[in-house]
C-alpha cells in the first residue's frame, strides 16, 4: 500500500482522486492500526500500523491510503494506557467501527459477543465502509415543509410495515425502504403528512434476549449509516441509495420524513458489553461514567449513557444530524430520551445544556422539525421545560390523561380539558405556540390502540423476561374480557372507544401522531414492549376484517376534517389549521347544561364550543365518558354565523353514520342532543368545507 501522512481536516473516511484519507479522534491511544478487509467475512485483513510521529496531530490519528476507494471495507484497532480511574477500556485485539463511518457491514460470521470475550474478534466483527455520496440523482427533490399546525404524523417501522406476506409487495421488497415506497398510495389515502420512522441508524439485531432479534432498532452501531437490513440488495451503497429513493418518493407524494434518532446510548451496553466502537476509543469521553467507580451510568435504561455534553460527542451528534439533513434530505428528527442530552459529564441536569441548545440554534437544521421525548430512564422529566424554543415535545401527559378520562376514571375531567386545549398548564401560551405539544395516545412503546381497549394487563412473556419488562400502569381496560373476544357487543364497545381516543387526538390543539396500524386495529396480542418481536406480533397485518375497515374509513374521514374542517381561502390559498382556529376562537366549556361545566371529581362528561367569526364557523364537541347516556343542552347557534347545528361525528352510530362528510342537520327546533354512553360527538354550524 502507498500510504502517506494524511490529515485530520475531516473525520472518518474521505475520498479524493488518489485514494482515501482516514481520520480518527483517539486522544489517549498509544497504538493505532487501520485494517483493510477484502470482503465482509475477511478474517485476514491487511493491517497498517500508524506511526504516532507521522500520523498523529494533537488528539487525532490520520493516514492517507492510495489506490483504494468507494466500497473499501475497514476498521480500527486501538491500544492505550491502563487507567482504571479514568474508565479506559482499550483492547488491541478488538476491531472497532469508525464513529463517522457512513456504512456498516455485518458479515455472515458477525457475533456481537465475540467483541466482549477475550481474544481477537477479527473474523466476527462489524466493519465500516468507505462511501462516496457523489452520483446520486435527486431529480430536483424538494421538501414538503408542512407547518406543524397542519401536520399529522404517522409513526412507522420500516421493517414491520411491509414484512408480512399480507402486505402484497414482492417478496424481495418486504420489510425494506422499497416496501415503504410500494405503500405510499395507502399513506396518501390515509391522509397523513409525515412518517416518523423508528430507528434507521444501523443497529445491532443481536442486541436482544437469546433467540430473539432487536426489532425496534434502539441499539445504534453508527450515527451515520442507514440500516442495511432494510435494503433490498446487498451491493455497495444499497442501503444509502434505497433510503434516498424512499425519501425522494415520499417527498413526491408530499409526505415528510422524520427520523427517530438515538443519541442517548449505543449498542455497546453496560460494562460487560462488547467493544464495538466508542468504548474502545475513549470510554470516558463518549459515555457518562459514575464519578466514584468510573462505571457506566444507565440513565437510558439500556446499559450505558452517551456523554452528549463532551465537546467531541457534541460535535459527533451535530455532524450526524447535518449529514442526514444535507445528504439524505430528511425533514426532521424525534430524539429518543432527549433529556439525557441535558445532563453534564457527571450526569447532573443542566439549566442551559450546550448540546440541546446547539441543535436548537444550528443554521443547517433551521428548517427541520425537532421533536423531543423530554424524559429519560433516570427520572429526569422535562415536558414543558426542555431547553431551546424550537423543540416540540411528545406529550406523555396527553396520552395518560386522555386514556384515563375515556376509560372513565375518577377526577380526570379537568386534566382532560387541559390536554385537548393544548396543555396550557404545561406550555403556557404566552411563552410557547400551541404546536409545542405532540399529541398521541399510543406509540411503539406500549399497547396498540386495539390492545389498549382489549387488555387490562401486559402479556410480554414471549420477550423472555418473565413478564417483568414493559410498563405496568397502562390506563388500559379490556371492557369485560381479557384479549380477543367473539362477543359482538363487546367488540362494538371497544371499537367505539378506539374512535373516541383517536378523535381526541385529532381534534385537540397540538400536532397529532398516530401509531402504525391503529387505523386498522392492529394488535400485538397484549405485548406492550415488543422491541424483540421481529415476527407477526409486531408486523402490520394487511388482511382486515369488518371492524378494521370500519376503523380505517373513520380515520380517513377524521383526518380530512382535521386538515380541512376550517378551510379558508386566504391570499396564500392555504387552509387555516384547526389549531389556529381554536387558538383564536371564542372558546367556551359546557357540561350537560350549556355554559355550565362540571369540574368535580365524579364528572365524566364535558363539552366545548369554539366560535370563529373570521371563518364564519362554529363547532360544538361532546365528550361523554359516562357509562350511561346523557342529554346535553345545545348552545344556541352563534350570532353572525348562518345555519344550524349539523352533526358530523357520533361515535356511537354505526358506520357510515359515525362520521358524515356533509353532516346531518339536526331538527331546526332541537335544543338538546342525547349522547350515548362512552361516545364523542361533533357538531358544526356554518359553511361546511366539502362539496357534495
Amino acid at each position: 500500500m502507498n500510504c502517506s501522512r494524511g490529515h485530520c481536516n475531516q473525520l472518518g473516511a474521505s475520498l479524493d482522486e488518489s485514494g482515501v484519507n482516514f481520520a480518527l479522534w483517539a486522544r489517549l491511544a498509544s497504538e493505532v492500526e487501520l485494517l483493510l478487509f477484502a470482503h465482509a467475512d475477511d478474517a485476514n485483513p491487511q493491517v497498517i500500523p500508524l506511526d504516532p510521529h507521522i500520523h498523529r496531530t494533537a488528539y487525532y490519528w490520520h493516514i492517507h491510503v492510495a489506490g483504494i476507494g468507494d466500497g473499501q471495507i475497514y476498521g480500527w484497532r486501538i491500544n492505550g494506557p491502563w487507567r482504571p480511574y479514568e474508565g479506559t477500556c482499550f483492547d488491541p485485539e478488538k476491531v472497532l467501527l469508525d464513529p463517522y463511518g457512513r456504512e456498516v457491514v455485518l458479515g455472515q460470521q458477525y457475533d456481537r459477543w465475540a467483541a466482549s470475550r477475550p481474544g481477537s474478534n477479527t473474523a466476527q466483527c462489524a466493519k465500516s465502509v468507505v462511501v462516496s455520496l457523489e452520483g446520486y440523482d435527486w431529480e430536483g427533490d424538494e421538501a414538503p415543509e408542512h407547518p406543524l399546525s397542519r401536520s399529522i404524523i404517522y409513526e412507522l417501522h420500516v421493517g414491520g410495515f411491509t414484512r408480512d406476506p399480507s402486505a402484497g409487495v414482492p417478496p424481495g421488497r418486504r420489510g425494506t425502504y422499497a416496501g415503504v415506497i410500494d405503500k405510499i398510495p395507502y399513506l396518501k389515502a390515509l391522509g397523513i403528512t409525515a412518517v416518523e420512522l423508528l430507528p434507521v441508524f444501523q443497529f445491532d439485531p443481536q442486541d436482544a434476549p437469546h433467540g430473539l432479534d432487536n426489532y425496534w432498532g434502539y441499539s445504534p452501531l453508527s450515527f451515520f449509516a442507514p440500516h442495511t437490513g432494510y435494503a433490498c440488495h446487498t451491493g455497495r451503497k444499497a442501503a444509502i441509495n434505497e433510503f434516498r429513493d424512499m425519501v425522494k418518493a415520499l417527498h413526491r407524494a408530499d409526505i415528510e420524513v422524520i427520523l427517530d434518532v438515538v443519541y442517548n446510548h449505543t449498542a455497546e451496553g453496560d460494562d460487560h458489553g462488547p467493544l464495538i466502537c466508542f468504548r474502545g476509543i475513549d470510554h470516558e469521553a463518549y459515555y457518562i461514567l459514575d464519578p466514584l467507580h468510573r462505571r457506566s451510568t444507565n440513565y437510558s435504561g439500556c446499559g450505558n449513557t452517551l456523554n452528549g455534553s463532551h465537546p467531541v460527542t457534541k460535535r459527533l451528534i451535530i455532524d450526524s444530524l447535518r449529514y442526514w439533513r444535507e445528504y439524505l434530505h430528511v425533514d426532521g428528527f424525534r430524539f429518543d430520551l432527549a433529556s439525557i442530552l441535558s445532563r453534564d459529564e457527571a450526569g447532573n441536569p443542566q439549566v442551559n445544556p450546550p448540546t440541546l441548545l446547539a441543535i436548537d440554534t444550528d443554521p443547517v437544521l433551521a428548517n427541520c422539525k425537532l421533536i423531543a421525548e423530554a424524559w429519560d430512564a433516570g427520572g429526569l422529566y422535562q415536558v414543558g421545560s426542555l431547553a431551546g424554543s424550537r423543540w416540540r415535545e411528545w406529550n406523555g401527559q396527553f396520552r395518560d390523561d386522555v386514556r384515563r378520562f375515556i376509560k372513565g376514571e375518577e377526577d380526570t375531567v379537568r386534566n382532560f380539558a387541559h390536554r385537548i386545549s393544548g396543555s396550557p398548564d404545561i406550555y403556557q401560551y404566552n411563552h410557547a405556540d400551541p404546536e409545542k405539544s405532540i399529541n398521541f395516545v399510543t406509540c411503539h412503546d406500549g399497547f396498540t390502540l386495539w390492545d389498549l381497549v382489549s387488555y387490562n394487563h401486559k402479556h410480554n412473556r414471549m420477550n423472555g423476561e418473565h413478564n417483568r419488562d414493559g410498563q405496568n400502569d397502562n390506563h388500559s381496560w379490556n371492557h369485560g374480557a381479557e384479549g380477543p373476544s367473539q362477543d359482538t357487543t363487546l367488540n362494538g364497545l371497544r371499537l367505539r372507544q378506539c374512535k373516541n381516543l383517536l378523535t381526541c387526538t385529532l381534534l385537540s390543539i397540538g400536532t397529532p401522531m398516530l401509531l402504525m396500524g391503529d387505523e386498522v386495529l392492529r394488535s400485538q396480542q397484549g405485548n406492550n414492549n415488543a422491541y424483540c418481536q421481529n415476527n407477526p406480533i409486531s408486523w402490520m397485518n394487511w388482511e382486515w376484517g369488518p371492524l378494521s375497515f370500519d376503523m380505517l374509513r373513520y380515520t380517513q374521514e377524521l383526518i380530512r376534517y382535521r386538515r380541512f374542517l376550517f378551510h379558508h381561502d386566504r391570499h396564500d390559498a392555504l387552509p387555516v389549521a384547526l389549531t389556529e382556529i381554536l387558538q383564536r376562537a371564542e372558546f367556551s366549556w359546557h357540561g350537560v347544561q350549556a355554559h355550565t361545566p362540571d369540574w368535580g371529581a365524579h364528572s365524566h362528561a364535558l363539552a366545548f364550543s369554539a366560535i370563529s367569526l373570521e371563518q364564519k364557523m362554529a363547532i360544538y364537541v361532546i365528550f361523554n365518558a359516562y357509562w350511561e347516556p346523557l342529554l346535553f343542552n345545545l348552545p344556541l347557534p352563534p350570532l353572525g354565523i348562518e345555519g344550524h347545528w349539523q352533526r358530523i361525528i357520533d361515535t356511537a352510530q354505526p358506520s357510515p353514520m359515525d362520521i358524515i362528510p356533509m353532516g346531518e342537520p339536526l331538527p331546526l327546533q332541537a335544543k338538546s342532543y342525547r349522547a350515548a354512553s362512552r361516545s364523542l360527538c361533533l357538531f358544526v354550524c356554518g359553511q361546511l368545507p366539502f362539496d357534495a
